[in-house]
């Protein structure tokens, strides 16, 4: 027989057992996977206008993007220096039902990158019930703010990454008679795309990771502070195999963004460090 103990909370509240905790959780998977449904039939009902002008934007000659750096270029009197080429490269699928497939997949993972706010809020209803009182005073918006650096990440990967990565990549050329073309297929372009969107959504959540690897004392910010450099050079090099020239104001573009999310992340440490030695003093004192 299962005895009723307390929770970690301190509510009153009788502890659950594992089956019960694999059935809170498979109702917070059941909500989540409904969700992404919801906005994957949205999404594949106007397929063709997310297609043209969403997946297909940064493969497009008039995409936003193009236009925006070029003419910030120009403002900032760095002549042509972010005025990229438009891509000009043309898709192909090798099935039948190649395009079928992928209509699901732009379906499948659009669903997902909306539905972020409400799967993570799901998360966090499961994992809350399990934290202290103290501990949940550091959550206070935690959703919001893993929702903000996940769609300023992707929305970093779409506009600015996307554009340079295919760009350099729909350009580079191997040899001197131009005998090679390239033509992705569909499958490939939506995997790199996918990659970038999702690669850079979590690569911003860096701040919050910062946040509650403090908390739980697996990082300081000396740590961070000690590593800062060998981070530069991780970042120099990812911007330089990034930008689609060898320019130094190019690879700049992508350099700023990703050292002032490691900056910020060091001041976040910094932030929650103090918070725990303040509370550790008060609880000697």
């Amino acid at each position: 027989m299962a005895l009723n103990i307390f929770n970690r909370s301190g509510t009153g509240k009788a502890e659950m057992s594992f089956i019960d905790h694999l059935e809170s959780l498979r109702w917070h998977l059941i909500r989540s996977v409904l969700a992404i449904l919801v906005m994957a039939v949205v999404i594949f009902i106007y397929r063709d206008w997310v297609f043209d002008y969403i997946i297909a934007g940064p493969v497009n000659p008039k995409f936003i993007s193009y236009s925006a750096l070029c003419n910030f270029s120009h403002w900032a009197h760095l002549g042509e220096a972010l005025c990229m080429k438009p891509v000009n490269i043309s898709m192909q699928t090798t099935t039948f039902g190649g395009q079928f497939l992928s209509a699901f997949t732009i379906a499948f993972i659009g669903g997902f990158i909306i539905a972020f706010p409400y799967i993570f809020w799901e998360f966090w209803r499961f994992v809350k019930p399990a934290l202290k009182p103290k501990e949940l005073r550091n959550t206070r918006f935690i959703i919001f703010w893993v929702s903000f650096f996940f769609f300023l990440g992707a929305a970093f990967g779409y506009f600015i990454l996307g554009p340079f990565t295919f760009n350099f990549l729909g350009g580079f050329t191997i040899g001197s008679q131009q005998i090679l073309v390239t033509r992705p297929t569909l499958n490939d372009y939506l995997d790199n795309l996918t990659n970038i969107i999702l690669g850079c959504g979590l690569a911003f959540e860096l701040p919050v990771l910062a946040f509650a690897l403090t908390k739980i004392g697996l990082i300081t910010p000396g740590f961070l502070k000690r590593t800062r450099k060998y981070a530069i050079v991780i970042i120099l090099i990812a911007a330089a195999f990034i930008t689609p020239s060898p320019d130094w104001i190019s690879q700049m573009i992508v350099f700023t963004p990703l050292f002032l999310l490691y900056q910020l992340s060091i001041i976040v440490s910094k932030r929650a460090y103090k918070e725990m030695e303040k509370r550790e003093q008060e609880e000697w004192s």
